[in-house]
This record gives structure tokens, sequence and C-alpha cells, in this order.
């Protein structure tokens, strides 16, 4: 399965935008680089997200196998596939970070 990094970075804008965090006087690490606070947090809440995303799967399959009859099957597989794909699409952003990191590291000085 491959993911495209072109939807995937047009919705963590999305996300971005959605926060809508105000940002505090600048400081002079923060004129150098204001987005560095704003991707961390970012990240950590994309991260939370698709941890969220995988408790919520499982909590809704130990319901429908407890026998929960508000829950089909449907909804706990569209839940499961869910998460499943968000935490790939996590571990594709994470390996293309660490690629990205390497050719830094590689750069000539």
């Amino acid at each position: 399965m491959e993911i495209k990094a072109q939807s995937l970075y047009q919705e963590m804008q999305a996300m971005a935008s959605g926060a809508k965090m105000e940002i505090g006087p600048l400081t002079p690490q923060a004129e150098f680089n204001p987005s560095s606070k704003n991707f961390a947090e970012m990240l950590g809440s994309a991260i939370n997200t698709v941890n969220d995303m995988q408790l919520d799967s499982k909590d809704k399959q130990i319901k429908f196998e407890m026998g929960d009859k508000s829950l089909s099957l449907a909804d706990v597989m569209i839940a499961k596939e869910k998460s499943g794909i968000a935490f790939e699409a996590t571990v594709q952003v994470r390996n293309k970070v660490m690629e990205a990191y390497k050719q830094i590291m590689n750069m000539p000085v």
C-alpha cells in the first residue's frame, strides 16, 4: 500500500489551519524559525489522533465481542481499517523524515 505524500501533506495543513493557534510575541529563536513550535505541536496532535483512533477501534472490538447490540460488525471493521490506515500513514511519514535526516547528515559541509 502506497501513501501519497501530497494528500498527506494537505491533510496535515488542514489540521494545522483548523487548530488556529495564536502565536505569542516573537523571540530571537522564533524569528529564525517561527514554524518549529507549531510543527512539533501539529506532529504531537497527529500522533495523539492516531493513538485515539486505535484505542477507539480496540474498544469497539471488545464491545462487539462482548455482545453489544449497538455496534455492527461493519462499524467495528470500518473503525479498525481507519486506524490501520492512519497508522500506516504515520509510519510512512516517519520513514520519509528519517530518509531526509540521513540525506542532510550525509551532505558535505
